[in-house]
């Protein structure tokens, strides 16, 4: 009987295929017999079993007739018979890829074996001159649709699944063909592995971006399948995926010679090697980011930086033993560099900075981040001033051992710079603040001061200085010791300011900002000052008389003093504002009657915020000014009922409204 079921399935596959195909591929002469009625086609297979064969090639009987005994029985047909090697073949004859991905409806089985049909194992044997024509064109239309890589997928968490990136590969292959592909973590149980992997590599040749974050079981045979099959690959994001190595990187190197981003946080096991491979096989790398990877060292960013002189225009190094050579291999071979970030890099000192900035390459530079690298020092930082001629943008974030003076004279040295961010320099005081502002150049136009623990409030006043005419925004953010006196003086030195931010500072009183406000000859645009608890409807109402032609945006969020005042100067002043937030403020229903009693006032955004004498009252008022607002906060303003909520949701059915 076993002997008799392998025949039937043999027979069975063999007839299936003649009638899908229309090929002569398993009966290149016809039939079999030349007179199907004789009655040897009876083949004998054992006592109780006998097995007719189908003399036409195009029968559609999916399975044999069976005789045993006096009983006469067909089986049901069912193509699940065929094993994966036959069901591949036929699957890679259909004309174009919609049939494909109706085929990978069926069932996972049939997805599986779709996905792993590369486009060259695609078939276009045809049987007629005119069928042909027609799927020829059918193919040529489907090859131009999916060789553009138009499209983008994201799967997260529990989505990120083989069986998922197999129905993208297939699904994506007709309709524009896949470009970018976003997958972050993965479930445990069903997370993506090489067989998922494998489906994008078969299916999208035309992808170009890949991110992987997350994914503990994709290893170094994942990638082999992607460099192996995704030759487009621009770039690659690899994020904590501990299992990927060395190896991965020489594959991606060797099968991705057009890669010009490459993202690497968080391998453990990739080093200098895999580094170095690319470095060698990517000439046309423009972008480089690398974190917390303990094997890279400064043999495999030398290797990258000396390959990739005339074409690598970002760098960002976190978190890696790199030394001093590193930074002297930057300075000399960063030719291309604009964009520059060093973070966390504990082997660095101020040797490292000092030959950085005087080796003379970094004269594109323009944007430069260093945070957390206690090799920052006065002297490396004048170096760096001096050495890049063009930066435009600066950060310094948690350098401690930078002071006064090394401020002062990145000032001086840097002719270009625009914007200056100090982040958690203590050792900065008041005097290097404004210092820098009166050495700066023509082009300055924006300071950031923020958890600047050095700086107080000014004794003294400022002699009479030339102005600081270009600046343009000016950001104070929880500075505790800034007060009124550097207000004021800030008024007098600096008469262009557009945008103010003073956050979180208790220092300051409207002796302090009044100042400011009336020495502002260009018209605020945009005003922070939230968590400023001292201020008082006095500032707001002499701002909305001086400045309202021109305030776009008001930020008076936590100053408790704020009353009813204040929203009728906005509303009688600011034609223009669009952004207003009152959070946690002294304002009642009256003050938001006055704001929908205006004609002038085209509010956006409103944040109430915390207003806990904003009731049910407001209810027609916040209606009006509905007509134009595309937001509205009302979260924790708890005189405002459950109803009165509902029926402004209703009303407002096109704002974005948080309670």
């Amino acid at each position: 009987m076993i002997l008799s079921e392998i025949i039937l399935v043999g027979f069975s596959v063999i007839s299936f295929f003649s009638w899908f195909s229309g090929t002569d591929n398993f009966c290149p002469g016809g039939s079999i017999y030349p007179n199907p009625k004789e009655s040897n086609l009876l083949l004998p297979l054992g006592h109780h079993v006998d097995v007719y064969f189908p003399s036409c090639k195009r029968s559609r009987i999916g399975a044999p007739f069976v005789f045993s005994g006096e009983r006469f029985e067909q089986k049901k047909p069912s193509i699940e018979i065929l094993p994966d090697e036959c069901l591949f073949e036929i699957f890679r004859r259909l004309p174009g890829g919609q049939e494909r991905s109706a085929c990978a409806c069926v069932s996972k089985r049939w997805l599986t074996l779709v996905s792993n049909i590369r486009r060259d194992e695609i078939s276009d044997n045809k049987t007629t001159e005119a069928s042909n024509l027609k799927d020829v064109n059918s193919e040529a239309k489907d090859q131009d649709v999916q060789g553009g890589g138009y499209l983008s997928r994201s799967l997260e968490g529990q989505k990120a699944t083989d069986v998922r990136l197999a129905a993208i590969a297939v699904g994506t292959a007709s309709r524009g063909g896949l470009g970018k592909l976003f997958i972050q973590g993965s479930n445990s149980r069903r997370g993506v592995t090489t067989v998922g992997l494998r489906a994008i590599s078969r299916g999208c040749p035309s992808l170009r971006v890949l991110s992987l974050w997350n994914l503990s079981s994709v290893g170094d045979e994942g990638l082999r399948e992607i460099a192996d099959g995704c030759h487009q690959l621009q770039k690659l994001d690899l994020c904590h995926c501990p299992a990927i190595t060395n190896e991965s990187l020489l594959a991606v190197a060797k099968g991705c010679p057009h890669l010009t981003d490459l993202t690497i946080e968080g391998c453990a096991n990739i080093g200098n090697e895999g580094i170095q491979a690319v470095a060698l096989s990517c000439p046309n790398l423009k972008s480089l980011s690398i974190k917390d990877c303990p094997l890279v060292g400064d043999q495999g960013i030398a290797s990258l930086l000396t390959s990739a002189s005339y074409s690598l225009t970002k760098v960002k190094l976190q978190a890696l033993n790199v030394t001093d050579l590193s930074l002297a291999v930057i300075g000399h071979y960063g030719k291309a560099v604009t964009d520059l970030s060093l973070i966390s890099l504990p082997n660095v000192t101020e040797k490292g900075f000092w030959v950085m900035g005087n080796g003379h390459g970094l004269q594109k530079l323009k944007s430069f981040t260093i945070k957390a690298c206690l090799g920052v020092t006065d002297l490396g930082l004048e170096a760096v001033g001096k050495g890049c001629p063009n930066l435009k943008q600066f950060c310094l974030r948690k350098c401690a051992f930078l002071s006064d003076n090394g401020l002062v004279s990145l000032a001086k040295a840097a002719g270009s710079l625009e914007s200056l961010e100090l982040d958690e320099c203590h050792r900065v005081t008041q005097f290097g603040f404004f210092g820098s502002l009166l050495n700066c150049g023509p082009k300055f136009k924006a300071i950031s001061l923020v958890n600047c623990l050095g700086i107080k409030d000014l004794s003294l006043g400022l002699p009479p200085l030339s102005h600081c005419e270009s600046l343009r925004s000016l950001s104070i953010r929880n500075c505790p010791g800034f007060g009124d006196a550097n207000l004021a003086a800030l008024g007098k030195l600096c008469p262009q300011l557009h945008n103010v931010e003073l956050s979180g500072l208790h220092g300051i009183t409207d002796a302090g900002f009044l100042p400011l406000i009336e020495s502002c000859e260009a018209g605020l645009v945009k005003v922070n000052l939230s968590g400023c608890l001292n201020l008082s409807d006095k500032v707001v109402c002499k701002m909305a008389d001086l400045h309202g032609w021109t305030l776009e945006m008001l930020n008076l969020d936590g100053c408790s003093n704020i009353s009813d005042a204040s929203l009728v100067a906005i509303a009688e002043n600011c034609q223009l504002l669009s952004d207003l937030d009152v959070s946690k403020s002294g304002i009642t229903d009256s003050g938001v009657a006055a704001l929908a009693r205006s004609s002038l006032i085209n509010l956006q955004i409103l944040s109430v915020s915390g207003c806990s004498m904003v009731s049910d009252k407001s209810l027609p008022s916040l209606g009006k000014l509905g007509q134009t607002l595309l937001g509205l906060n009302l979260q924790q303003c708890n005189a405002i009922s459950s109803g009165a909520v509902d029926l402004l949701v209703e009303q407002l059915w096109r704002c974005d409204i948080l309670f």
